[in-house]
């Protein structure tokens, strides 16, 4: 086995006791607090308080380690390079190690219960949480590039922005979003093991910061996918009503695919999900190239001209006809006049929305066969998302000027076009809508029902029952919220600053700088001993926290002081828009009173 200098990130040095890295050699799995009283992972109570860094940092060592020697002994794990990303088969770098020593599948025994969890042995607990890592790095990239709410909501985000500030912040915003990706990546690592497994994005919370921010991340995740949810239905019932030329009810367009959610929301593991995201991937490039066919030889959408971006520019001038004509399509180099500074910034939530995938990285990392892998996933899909999602932005702006609608397909005049990219939208939005429910699910399913209403985990027969009567309800609720509200553009700046944006720019460079402290404070001496289950801390408080910041080694240095302005600058942009986006929607609301629940179409006149 290799040593811990070998293993730590960043090729730090751990700095274990001597007696842990003899551990390390032997692959000890016990446990023990410390008080040095031996207490087993499985038998711990569910976010035990008393574990502490030390002793997540010293397991998640013993699985990176097990994970490379894994890697390392099979011939199929080979790099295969980035067409095996795109083009991913079954053992595309991922392994799924599983031990022949239990004797029982722990991931099918009701383990909210302490009595049962009592019974398990420590093979069984760590062999359950091998088997439910099963999706692969290609079925990741695929899942992080699903986000049907990105490409279709950009060509909006430059017409309220204009060419140059729209590229700037979009390629700033790609960026950050990718190194954001990294720190979560790099916390990941450090934390997770299958003794003490990460299962969420407020799990590396907790172990960083303590309870209090576990719940305020599960509670922003929990509503920003449900807001997505909503706001999938919604804009699939207004391309259904316009496929079907306004002759169906809005309303029930937009129920039919809450209905559909009901079953796509059945599929329960993301390694399932990722064949349906590929689809969901290539479905989207199509729909991208219909509607930018349409909008080369087509004139714009012009019944549609009060839900575009030019209704907040110069009052609305650029798109009140004169005499019957509708003005030409025109664009701006540099930020359109949008009678305050609210409608741009709306405009750049919209951008933001292209990358809000990361509040949903440690959920993907949770179910990977090999964690490590999702870096090359992640980064790849980044850039497919910049390239892809810039070019289709600008294209439709260049085309359709201050007409440009959210989402864009339902820009297109021609009907046969139209209907086209409408059908090819709303399937892969579909897809994404199950896959945003499918973790807030989970989300809501772990918090409230298995950790506190004892609930059997989703892995269990009752789990699985209780998962499909969960659907319904939760993909009714989405669509009551999100048809509650006027205005769809006013409502996706809200999500996109109250949550996408603290998930991809504000938390990450939060929990990064925290790890990196509390790794760089360990020194010779220091860490958990599982032989006495005590961990070494020679000192405590605030002097630990800036002699860990001090010990950094150059390069975490120099990302944690980069970090710290990192942090209030997403903090700051989030005011902005949460602020930009409430005036909005006041307006939307001032102007008028109808919301989805109505027979006609928003897009109807």
């Amino acid at each position: 086995m290799a040593q811990p200098a070998s293993l730590a990130l960043d090729g730090g040095d751990p700095r274990l006791h001597e007696k842990e890295r003899e551990t390390l050699d032997a692959i000890d799995y016990g446990v023990a607090t410390s008080q040095g009283v031996s207490i087993s992972p499985q038998h711990r109570k569910l976010h035990d308080p008393d574990v502490t860094f030390e002793e997540y940092y010293y397991y998640a060592q013993l699985t990176r380690a097990e994970e490379d020697q894994h890697a390392a002994s099979e011939e199929t794990l080979k790099e295969k390079g980035f067409l095996s990303i795109l083009f991913p088969t079954k053992d595309d770098g991922g392994i799924q190690q599983v031990s022949n020593n239990a004797t029982r599948d722990a991931s099918k025994m009701n383990t909210s219960n302490a009595a049962t969890r009592m019974t398990i042995t420590d093979e069984e607990w760590t062999n359950a949480s091998r088997a439910l890592r099963t999706a692969t790095r290609g079925a990741v990239f695929y899942l992080i590039t699903t986000d049907i709410l990105g490409p279709f909501g950009l060509p909006y985000a430059f017409a309220s922005m204009g060419w140059g500030p729209g590229v700037a912040l979009f390629t700033v915003f790609a960026g950050l979003a990718g190194y954001s990706g990294y720190l979560l990546w790099e916390s990941f690592l450090g934390l997770d093991s299958y003794q003490f497994p990460v299962r969420s994005f407020g799990d590396l919370g907790f172990r960083l910061y303590g309870p209090w921010i576990r719940h305020l991340f599960n509670i922003l995740q929990s509503i920003q996918l449900l807001l997505n949810v909503g706001l999938i239905v919604i804009s699939n019932g207004e391309a259904l009503s316009q496929a079907a030329k306004f002759k169906l009810c809005f309303i029930i367009c937009c129920l039919i695919w809450a209905l559909v959610g009901f079953f796509l929301g059945q599929v329960r593991t993301l390694q399932k999900f990722g064949w349906l995201a590929n689809a969901a991937v290539w479905i989207n490039i199509v729909c991208m190239i219909i509607t930018m066919g349409g909008a080369a030889h087509t004139p714009p959408n012009y019944t549609a001209a009060s839900q575009s971006a030019g209704a907040s520019i110069d009052g609305g001038i650029l798109i009140t006809p004169q005499n019957g004509v509708f003005p030409p399509v025109t664009t701006s180099g540099g930020l359109p006049n949008s009678g305050g500074f609210t409608g741009s910034v709306s405009g750049a939530m919209q951008a933001v929305f292209s990358y809000g995938g990361a509040m949903v990285f440690p959920e993907f990392m949770a179910e990977m066969k090999r964690p490590k892998d999702f870096l090359t996933a992640m980064w790849g899909a980044q850039a497919f998302i910049y390239f892809v999602y810039m070019f289709y932005g600008l294209f439709m702006y260049g085309y359709q000027g201050q007409y440009v609608v959210n989402p864009s397909y339902l820009g297109i005049s021609k009907y046969s076009i139209q209907t086209a990219g409408n059908v090819f939208a709303m399937v892969s939005a579909a897809i994404a809508a199950a896959l945003y429910g499918n973790i807030g699910i989970k989300v809501i399913y772990n918090t409230i029902f298995v950790e506190l209403l004892k609930a059997p985990p989703l892995t269990t027969r009752a789990g699985k029952l209780a998962w499909a009567g969960l659907i319904p309800v939760y993909w009714g609720i989405a669509f009551v919220v999100a048809a509650g509200i006027p205005n769809f553009s006013g409502l996706t700046s809200v999500v996109a600053a109250f949550c996408i944006l603290q998930f991809t720019y504000t938390f990450p460079p939060l929990l990064a700088t925290a790890y990196w402290i509390k790794r760089a404070a360990l020194r010779d001496g220091e860490g958990f001993n599982p032989t006495t289950g005590e961990t070494i801390r020679q000192d405590s408080g605030i002097k630990r926290l800036f002699r860990g910041f001090a010990n950094m080694e150059k390069k975490t240095l120099l990302m944690s002081m980069f970090n710290i302005l990192y942090f209030f600058g997403a903090l700051v942009l989030a005011g902005l828009g949460a602020y930009s986006a409430i005036e909005v929607l006041i307006s939307a609301f001032k102007e008028s009173r109808a919301t989805s629940f109505v027979c006609k179409s928003p897009l109807d006149g």
